[in-house]
């Protein structure tokens, strides 16, 4: 309806180099998401492949940089050239990768881009993730090794944006989505950063599976799942 306007959601894709294109899935739905009245904004930011290799091979060591810088400018892009998205309902929300995407724009929303997050199974807490993972080979070769090896200009860079680093600036609402069996990013993160937002006051909620992964497959999770992203959403963005 052209004569009304309308909220939007930023999606942050998992991978982190993985393409947004015409996938299906129980829980990250396009078609879901615009039939509940959403406009959704899905950038291929730097980091998905089908852009040539340098584009996609550009986020490792870089997590908090052009590839974030891609998600804001493109939600800027949308909010302005488009009159039935209102810019004032916007919210953000992602998995794995895009989980982590979640906390960080978290932590850089001081113009209130955003007006609510939800992030699933993302990384908090890089120290932590370094040595919780059971996919520790990836984090050598994104973060650039451990924590400790303050020489290595890579692990300077990339440390120095773990989500956790920026709690204190905080101050959007956030629903949190974590699952027991995930040992890509355990548990844990998901509780940590949920219990930073109400340490700081911030309004928050945590939907905790004890019996899934890094993916939720079960049917009535999976309906759990929807109802309990589009009741948070529709909080504070319709």
């Amino acid at each position: 309806d052209s004569t009304k306007t309308y909220p939007a959601l930023l999606f942050c894709e998992g991978g982190p180099q993985n393409i947004v294109s015409q996938f299906w899935s129980t829980r990250w739905n396009f078609e879901v998401m615009s039939g509940a009245g959403y406009f959704v904004i899905a950038p291929n930011r730097r980091g998905c492949p089908g852009f040539g290799t340098a584009w996609c091979e550009q986020i490792s060591g870089d997590y908090g940089g052009l590839c974030m810088q891609d998600y804001m400018s493109a939600t800027d892009y949308f909010a302005k050239n488009f009159k039935s998205i209102d810019p004032e309902r916007i919210g953000a929300a992602g998995a794995s990768f895009g989980g982590y995407s979640i906390y960080w724009l978290a932590g850089h929303n001081e113009n209130h881009r955003f007006k609510a997050f939800l992030a699933h199974n993302g990384m908090f807490n890089f120290e932590q993730q370094y040595l919780e993972t059971e996919e520790l080979w990836f984090d050598n070769w994104d973060l650039g090794g451990p924590y400790w090896d303050w020489n290595n200009p890579q692990v300077k860079k990339s440390y120095a944006q773990s989500p956790h680093l920026f709690v204190d600036k905080w101050n959007t609402p956030i629903c949190v989505v974590h699952s027991e069996f995930d040992f890509r990013i355990v548990a844990s993160e998901g509780m940590a950063a949920y219990n930073a937002a109400q340490m700081r006051g911030i309004e928050s909620r945590y939907l905790y599976f004890p019996d899934e992964t890094h993916w939720v497959l079960k049917p009535q999770n999976g309906i759990l799942w929807q109802r309990t992203f589009f009741r948070w959403l529709d909080k504070w963005l319709k």
